[in-house]
């Protein structure tokens, strides 16, 4: 079957395993994208995988500047602290964002990030998986307009760094620095927020390893308290979310495929550029994320 004509050329910034494994992917299956080329910090792995899908390898600090100008869009599977300058320097080249979470760990680089895209006023996403999974999006959407919920338990542990473990993302420098905190932290507060409201007061206190426990207020009145961590035992990890209110406990459903979620968000991000309507996920919901978890760090820093 022929496919039909190509909207968007989307270009890739990263090569690492993410970007292997779900990004690159997504976009060469897409069939309202034209998967328009790869830049990566390491040149030899940006040329494996753009020959991997018959694209063009960019490489070199003007490499990232001819794939912004080859492009409509560019999506991001970079160090959070790496994506956001690239983010601000593709906004400015007329680039839509599709970025990975955190958009950075900094506020000065998130909220710069989100200036930039006000500026050159183009759409932007965050790849929260759950806001984009098949089976999690309706259910979000479905407790959001509900009322009377009273409190939710998250957790989310991974095993990257357990005895036994054989995650690919384990050699990742910045998550094995900012721990879950900042890894899995995202995804659990993209689902918090839009059910109980935003974050009014965070709590926070150190468990095992990198592992850290969240108490939080939100504007409907409601709590949370979240464990969030990579270096649990193998048999410990996996990710649950539980709403407790007037309908009892109802607990989330399991994630969906991160290539299929990932098309779900490139599909988000066309609506957005085509519509001019903001996404719910976009790089200023991004950047409040990173203002809740800076401050929730910042007390783990003081705490010792």
């Amino acid at each position: 079957m022929t496919k039909p004509a190509k909207q968007l050329r989307v270009g890739l910034l990263g090569a690492g395993p993410w970007a292997e494994r779900t990004q690159a992917p997504a976009l060469a299956a897409h069939p309202d994208v034209d998967f328009a080329g790869v830049w990566a910090r390491r040149p030899e792995a940006g040329a494996a995988l753009a020959a991997a899908y018959g694209t063009t390898a960019y490489s070199g600090e003007d490499g990232a500047d001819a794939l912004f100008a080859a492009c409509d869009a560019v999506a991001f599977a970079l160090p959070p602290d790496v994506q956001a300058p690239f983010a601000a320097r593709a906004a400015a080249a007329g680039c839509h964002l599709l970025l990975d979470k955190p958009v950075a760990t900094s506020v000065a680089a998130a909220r710069e990030t989100a200036l930039a895209a006000e500026r050159a006023g183009v759409a932007s996403v965050v790849f929260c998986t759950l806001r984009f999974a098949a089976d999690t999006v309706p259910w979000i959407a479905e407790q959001a307009a509900m009322d009377g919920w009273f409190t939710a338990h998250a957790q989310w542990l991974g095993s990257l760094y357990a005895p036994g473990g054989d995650s690919p993302y384990a050699a990742s420098p910045w998550r094995r620095e900012k721990g879950g905190l900042w890894d899995v932290g995202p995804h659990v507060l993209s689902v918090l927020i839009p059910v109980l409201g935003d974050v009014t007061a965070v709590t926070a206190a150190r468990g095992p390893v990198d592992t850290a426990h969240l108490v939080l207020r939100h504007t409907s009145g409601a709590s949370s308290t979240a464990t969030l961590g990579l270096s649990a035992p193998v048999k410990a990890a996996g990710a649950s979310i539980e709403l407790v209110g007037d309908r009892g406990t109802v607990a989330m459903p399991q994630r969906g495929d991160a290539v299929r979620s990932f098309g779900a968000a490139v599909d988000a991000l066309l609506e957005s550029a085509r519509t001019g309507r903001a996404h719910d996920c976009d790089v200023r919901f991004g950047l409040r994320l990173t203002e809740i978890l800076a401050e929730a760090e910042a007390e783990l820093l003081q705490r010792g």
